[in-house]
């Protein structure tokens, strides 16, 4: 038995910690037949299970072990490839082979757990000591697509662990506003459990299915699991993206005409399409992160050609000033001893209302106005944070009906 200062007894917490797992090995008993199912850890030395479900008396609990080599999931391990037998001793590979007499069974599934990053985590297996009708390309399916939703699952913990490591570490650095701690905590309550409700609601209503063998239900249920935990994986990714942006970056001298002209071609197809006009004035030199700078514009452009006017011509104006001191004093609370620039980039679009002009900047911000639902809401929160690691403001002014002005004020070189 797996002890807690085990290095796997996190793998195993972390199955654990997986709302539709038990679901999951319920769904697989109750729909194929199969009297033990169970979610495996498995390595070169070692085979333990994380989450079972046992009906057949089979006497193995979450954190058991089993001898590795005496596993066919050893066998996966190697070749990456499930193994489906319906009767064993009529099978030419595994009639013979030692696992199947030690264990009992005649009929076994299993199939590997594989990581976003080509690691092999485990397996997701099921045994009976009868024979099954497995070889169906329904309960196959089903497998493979329950393994991938673990999978997702797995990689979307560990997201979430780097990204609250990533937000410990920059609080720490006193890096993190309250802007942002107001904003991690609104995420961590309603927009993170928004995919996890609906896991929850598909999860049961795939359990009912499954008791009424409601098998193409089951399968739609499915599919809408695999896509909330999709949509979970992709947030947590974005926060933490997000949480590890800061400013410790190397700087280095940035010609902001150049990253502008970059940043155009690489949206060109989208700008030819919708025969958008672009006007670019002379821009500055900033010491800043080549990187950061490169984001903050694409995102900025990006989402100008998004909501470009269509009634009108489609235009995207991008101007520069270099801002008066007593401009610099009204703006900034604390301005550094240097001249400041003015960035404008503006489009003739629908704009957005006053009151949401600060609610753009937010991660994950959906506006009543739907002019932002096509994006992943998180785009314009990047560009805050990139302002604010160069010790500037980023602001947006809107005029609705007729368009929406970003103005971003960074620090000159000396």
């Amino acid at each position: 038995m797996v002890q807690p200062d085990d290095f796997l007894f996190a793998d195993v917490e972390k199955v654990n910690q997986i709302p539709i797992v038990k679901t999951v090995l319920e769904v697989i008993c109750r729909s194929t037949g199969m009297g033990f199912a169970a979610v495996a850890r498995v390595t070169e030395e070692r085979w333990i299970a994380c989450s079972v479900q046992d009906e057949i008396g089979f006497g193995l609990k979450p954190g058991g072990e089993l001898e590795i080599g005496t596993t066919i999931c050893n066998e996966i391990r190697d070749s990456g490839q499930a193994v489906v037998i319906d009767h064993v001793d009529e099978n030419e590979i595994y009639s013979g082979h030692p696992t199947p007499r030690m264990y009992g069974f005649k009929s076994y599934i299993s199939l590997p757990i594989t990581l976003k990053s080509g690691e092999f985590f485990g397996t997701l297996c099921a045994i009976d000591p009868r024979p099954n009708q497995l070889q169906n390309p329904r309960v196959i399916g089903m497998f493979h697509l329950f393994a991938e939703l673990l999978a997702f699952h797995l990689d979307s913990l560990s997201l979430m662990e780097r990204t609250r490591t990533a937000m410990h570490d920059l609080a720490a650095q006193l890096l993190v506003s309250d802007d942002e701690n107001r904003q991690y905590r609104h995420i961590s309550s309603h927009n993170l459990q928004e995919p996890l409700r609906k896991l929850r609601v598909f999860s049961d209503m795939l359990v009912n299915a499954t008791d009424r063998y409601e098998a193409e239900k089951a399968r739609e249920l499915a599919v809408k699991i695999r896509s909330s935990a999709q949509q979970f994986s992709m947030m947590i990714k974005d926060l933490s993206d997000f949480s590890g942006l800061n400013g410790n970056n190397a700087f280095a001298s940035v010609q902001l005409d150049h990253v502008v002209a970059d940043v155009t071609t690489q949206l060109m197809s989208q700008i030819e399409r919708r025969n958008i006009i672009v006007e670019t004035e002379r821009l500055p030199t900033v010491v800043a992160v080549p990187e950061q700078m490169e984001q903050l514009f694409f995102q900025l452009l990006d989402n100008a050609v998004k909501f470009a006017g269509h009634e009108n011509p489609p235009r995207i104006r991008i101007s520069s000033r270099e801002l008066a001191l007593h401009e610099i004093d009204d703006l900034l609370p604390e301005p550094l001893q240097m001249a400041y620039a003015e960035i404008r980039v503006e489009d003739n679009g629908m704009g957005i209302e006053d009151s949401q002009l600060e609610k753009v900047f937010d991660i994950f911000a959906r506006l009543p106005t739907g002019s932002f639902r096509q994006g992943e809401g998180v785009g314009l929160a990047y560009c805050r944070k990139i302002v604010r690691n160069h010790k500037g403001i980023i602001k947006a002014e809107a005029n609705p009906g007729k368009g929406t002005t970003f103005v971003i004020t960074l620090p000159l070189p000396y």
